[in-house]
């Protein structure tokens, strides 16, 4: 975590970070048991105080990578290429970068359990008052940690609107 951060933050059990953990990702080690830290970094109550950017939300659901544009078939060529797995290709639009598109594995398109992880108000406010905080968060089908990218808020459960990624 760096400093700036820190100067802000607190932990979710209210000690001092563990020995070794005083500027990791997390203040405490990961419990074997759970897959989750014994405690986890949130921004203090003061600070949590001046209000937030986006909604407390405090549940998301894992719903692992996708692709933003439609895909499309591999050509015979790119079939002969390395045999890494790769199923479909994903163009991106011209934007004037060096970036044409993304190749996507199987396992990729499938990933995400789709399970619901509940968590405290504290960490939720945390995540509502700055959204870049966290970089990682826990999947408690999973057992891990997996990226932000990977987990969509839950908004409003049965109406398919949990579509917002975290961190954005």
């Amino acid at each position: 975590m760096d400093t700036n951060k820190l100067q802000n933050s607190t932990t979710t059990d209210g000690k001092p970070a563990r020995s070794g953990f005083e500027t990791g990702s997390a203040p405490a080690p990961v419990d074997p048991r759970t897959g989750q830290h014994l405690a986890y970094w949130i921004l203090s109550e003061d600070e949590r105080s001046k209000g937030f950017v986006r909604p407390v939300r405090e549940a998301y659901r894992h719903v692992g990578v996708r692709p933003k544009y439609p895909l499309r078939g591999l050509t015979e060529e790119e079939k002969r290429g390395p045999d890494v797995g790769y199923v479909a290709f994903e163009a991106y639009p011209p934007d004037g970068s060096s970036s044409i598109g993304r190749f996507w594995t199987q396992a990729q398109l499938n990933s995400g359990c789709g399970c619901v992880t509940r968590m405290g108000r504290a960490l939720a406010e945390t995540w509502a008052r700055d959204i870049s905080y966290y970089g990682s968060t826990f999947c408690v089908n999973c057992g891990k940690h997996l990226p932000v990218e990977e987990f969509v808020w839950l908004d409003d459960p049965g109406t398919g609107k949990d579509t917002e990624r975290l961190g954005t």
